[in-house]
């Protein structure tokens, strides 16, 4: 039995030794001291330095062609072919769509037969206008017969003119069962198929000019007192993820929207690099303000709840800065950095929750690999800096 108690308190004492060097390791790593050294390369430290700031209010809506046309049917006819489908390049006056003649090729011919009728009677009505007028000269006809013959003549005149026109007309009408493109592009969207019945005013087909594209975006009306022709915009299209598109105010819309309450800007690219897509959603901001301000890269923050730090190094040891941050940069990415930092300050670049206030850091130099010439010895010596770096 005594030696049971004996046993028993041998395996306390042992659990609470155990216990107490637990403990002290995470006691020794809340002020740094007793800490792992850490080791950082040049590369994993970042400066905090001053940039421009731009701000501004918010703008979104969609690319769109300056250059667009909406061909539709200008005469009654049945669509005979179409010559383009989407995405099709096309040159000015180049037919796309074909309607059928028969009825306006049959209306203009009766038109020009009834112009060159009216012709002869008219020419015939002047001879005759002429003869009565010598006769007149002579005594030998009534002053009436000559205003007969006058009169005759005038409304002859008058119905070749309605004639002559009925003839432009009809060739108009014909020209228009040829839909041609009205300037260089590529077909956007084909309405109709051959076979189709095409009513005056039915949408036939629609072309757009790529190389006119603009961003139409719209405004909130309590911000666009501050938006001005001219002003740079920078933003984003829906597709292009990875791009950063550089634009200038054209014009601002006079009239707010009646349902919405926002103004529509129309933004023209800066640069020739423009989507090959119309109707794409894009989002940015107009830059109406541009001032100096201390930034700092979004990788370095660490944010826990509403509080935002960053690991600053002091010398050879790291130190917690609290930060007071401001608005996002939307061109860089970056954050404004209203205190806790000064500009030259040196901070972690991508720091994680291990670290502790006042922990040691060693700055290590890669170790430059002589020659090439053995890949075997330039890849042992990248393992062992990488081994002494973990």
């Amino acid at each position: 039995m005594l030696r049971k108690t004996l046993v028993a308190l041998a395996v306390a004492s042992a659990l609470v030794a155990c216990g107490k060097s637990t403990k002290a390791p995470d006691k020794a790593g809340k002020d740094g001291k007793g800490a792992v050294t850490l080791q950082v390369a040049p590369e994993d430290l970042l400066t905090v330095d001053t940039n421009a700031l731009a701000s501004g209010p918010v703008i979104t809506g969609s690319i769109q062609p300056e250059r667009r046309a909406d061909l539709r049917a200008e005469v009654n006819a049945v669509v005979l072919q179409v010559l383009k489908e989407n995405g099709e390049v096309v040159h000015k006056g180049d037919v796309l769509v074909r309607l059928d003649e028969t009825a306006i090729r049959d209306s203009l011919n009766s038109a020009e037969e009834a112009t060159r009728a009216a012709a002869q009677s008219l020419e015939q009505a002047e001879r005759a206008f002429q003869r009565q007028k010598t006769l007149r000269a002579s005594g030998m006809v009534s002053t009436q017969a000559l205003e007969d013959a006058e009169i005759r003549r005038n409304n002859l005149q008058s119905e070749l003119a309605a004639a002559r026109a009925k003839s432009v007309s009809a060739r108009q009408q014909l020209s228009r069962t040829s839909v041609r493109a009205p300037f260089d592009g590529i077909v956007s969207d084909r309405k109709v198929s051959s076979g189709d019945t095409a009513a005056i005013g039915k949408e036939l087909i629609k072309v757009i000019d790529p190389s006119s594209m603009r961003f139409e975006g719209l405004v909130s009306a309590d911000k666009i007192g501050v938006v001005k022709v001219g002003q740079p915009v920078r933003f984003r299209v829906n597709g292009y993820a990875n791009q950063d598109f550089a634009g200038r105010v054209k014009r601002v819309d006079p009239s707010a929207n009646p349902v919405t309450r926002q103004v529509e800007v129309l933004v023209e690219f800066a640069d020739k690099r423009l989507p090959g897509v119309a109707g794409l959603y894009a989002e940015g901001r107009v830059e109406s303000d541009v001032t100096d301000a201390l930034m700092i890269a979004d990788s370095a923050l660490v944010r826990s709840g509403d509080q935002s730090y960053a690991w600053r190094l002091n010398g050879k040891t790291l130190s917690k800065a609290m930060l007071n941050i401001g608005v996002r940069d939307p061109r860089t990415g970056q954050w404004e950095v209203r205190s806790g930092l000064a500009a030259g300050d040196r901070v972690l670049r991508v720091p994680n929750s291990s670290y502790a206030n006042g922990q040691v850091v060693e700055l290590t130099v890669p170790k430059v690999v002589a020659s090439s010439a053995n890949p075997a010895q330039a890849s042992a010596a990248t393992a062992n800096t990488a081994t002494k770096g973990n």
